[in-house]
């Protein structure tokens, strides 16, 4: 059965990529990736914070006096447990590709327009096959509108695709105004790929600490259904490449985003609760779908079911969501 795909101009022997995660940390888990399977793996993200704290010190380093305040180093804390700085990052990514046949891509992660462009540079003259740009961002300031918020977003892909070689993925969220307008732009400023979604890791709150409290939540298959609507509707609509990330745990979860047309399709909670042998196993049953339903190659069912194709593209919009509460009873 042919799986092949394209992401990011990249021909892929099958769609399943290890996902931005802890996975890729550690050169020995890199190479078992690459024996189970893997079609390509994205670095953990290195955060503009993380870039802005290591310019500063550098700043301090050679342009402060020795008696200045130290306070602004409050504004720029060193992160808790952080695995890679600026530095070791491109150390890192070097050694992943000298270990691994397959392609790498790094991911960043941020929110303004900043010091991306010289991290990005240097991020492809390491090596990479590809940038995931993370966009996360959570907006707080009521001044701020839809539109400006956008405009920024577009502003620092078109940066960032103009001064790098590689392809240049955007990995979103889906709260965004309108979404395929939104995705069309992001196209025409330079992106190859759209990633969707970014997980947004939801506070809670300790009422006895008064504090706010994060942790590690990971995907489940319920969280799919987002993704396929909204894979569905821009598949046929926008140049760009798609990519499903979170709620992919088995091989009929990726038989839905292809069919509303994922080129790719990331994994990280399967591997991390399943181990890394969940890819050959998604492979497989990959394989098998398809070939118990008739299809001879995976390019062939891709977009099968997105907004153009499906039997009822009103499933995908607003009819869906008044048969379901039209028809739903309580007994």
């Amino acid at each position: 059965m042919d799986l092949s795909t394209t992401w990011l101009g990249l021909e892929l022997p099958h769609p399943f990529v290890a996902g931005a995660s802890p996975l890729a940390d550690d050169l020995d888990r890199v190479r078992r990736l690459e024996e189970a399977g893997a079609s390509m793996l994205v670095l953990r993200s290195l955060f503009e914070e993380q870039l802005d704290r290591d310019a500063l010190a550098h700043h301090r380093a050679v342009a402060t006096h020795a008696e200045s305040h130290g306070e602004a180093t409050s504004y720029l804390p060193e992160p808790p447990g952080q695995v890679f700085g600026p530095g070791e990052y491109l150390a890192h990514l070097e050694a992943v590709k000298d270990a691994v046949g397959i392609p790498v891509a790094a991911s960043l992660n941020g929110h303004s327009p900043g010091g991306w462009l010289d991290y990005a540079r240097r991020i492809d003259d390491a090596g990479a096959d590809a940038l995931e740009l993370n966009l996360y961002d959570v907006q707080t300031d009521a001044r701020r509108s839809a539109a400006e918020i956008e405009d920024e977003v577009v502003r620092i892909v078109g940066g960032v695709a103009e001064a790098v070689e590689m392809p240049v993925a955007v990995k979103l969220s889906p709260f965004y105004t309108s979404l395929p307008h939104l995705a069309k732009r992001l196209h025409d400023a330079g992106a190859r790929g759209l990633v969707l979604f970014n997980r947004f890791f939801e506070p809670d709150l300790d009422v006895e600490e008064l504090e706010v409290r994060t942790h590690m939540q990971l995907s489940t298959s319920s969280e799919l259904a987002l993704r396929l609507r909204w894979l569905a509707v821009l598949s046929g609509q926008n140049g760009a490449g798609l990519a499903v990330s979170g709620g992919v745990h088995t091989p009929l979860d990726a038989v839905k985003a292809i069919m509303c047309g994922a080129h790719a399709v990331q994994v990280v909670a399967a591997l991390v609760t399943g181990g890394v042998g969940r890819l050959g196993e998604l492979r497989r049953g990959l394989a098998a779908w398809l070939e118990e339903h008739g299809y001879e190659s995976l390019r062939q069912m891709r977009g099968s079911m997105d907004l153009a194709r499906t039997p009822d593209p009103r499933a995908y919009e607003r009819a869906n969501y008044v048969r379901t509460l039209q028809t739903w009873r309580f007994d």
